[in-house]
């Protein structure tokens, strides 16, 4: 009698690694104060608002980006410049954020809105009650998720249709405010 004939089993062939970070967020946002960060900031604003969208002619920077109480933040994702958002306070207790960018092909790695939490907390650390923002009407829904409300009706910012919204930090973390213990 011969021996059974076992089924042939394949050859596994080593893959190359995959690139994936079990339990740790790859998004890190921050705010950016040394020369490489602003300047990683702003060249994704530009990339986004003037290559891509063609919102503006040249540059996105104005005169808030020279204020010394503009919080410009960086997101990273696995340690590359992903996305931007710039706030600054507009009165007391209100700031206002502007000019979120993320780069086309950090899209779908969800660099938004850990972003915009960032400027929320960021200004809700420095004793926002109210923060602002001029939304792409696209992106009214995506801030809705996040915890913001319409603020009015479309308007034209910066020669488009946006959306006003507004949010108070301490109702998206009571913590940062100081208003519930940890």
């Amino acid at each position: 009698m011969s021996a059974p004939v076992l089924p042939r089993v394949p050859r596994i062939r080593p893959r190359p690694p995959v690139n994936v970070l079990v339990g740790i967020d790859p998004v890190h946002c921050r705010p950016a104060h040394d020369a490489a960060g602003l300047g990683a900031h702003h060249r994704i604003r530009h990339a986004v608002f003037v290559a891509e969208q063609g919102l503006f002619t040249g540059s996105d920077a104005d005169a808030h980006d020279a204020r010394t109480d503009v919080i410009h933040v960086l997101a990273l994702h696995a340690g590359r410049p992903a996305g931007a958002v710039r706030l600054y306070p507009t009165g007391p207790g209100e700031w206002l954020g502007d000019r979120l960018a993320v780069l086309p092909e950090f899209r779908a790695a969800n660099i938004g809105a850990p972003l915009v939490r960032c400027a929320v907390a960021a200004a809700g650390a420095r004793g926002a009650r109210l923060m602002r923002a001029h939304v792409q009407v696209a992106n009214e829904r995506f801030f809705h998720r996040l915890g913001w409300r319409t603020d009015g009706p479309v308007e034209t910012y910066v020669g488009h249709p946006h959306v006003p919204m507004c949010i108070e930090p301490a109702a998206l973390c009571p913590w940062l405010a100081g208003t519930t213990p940890r």
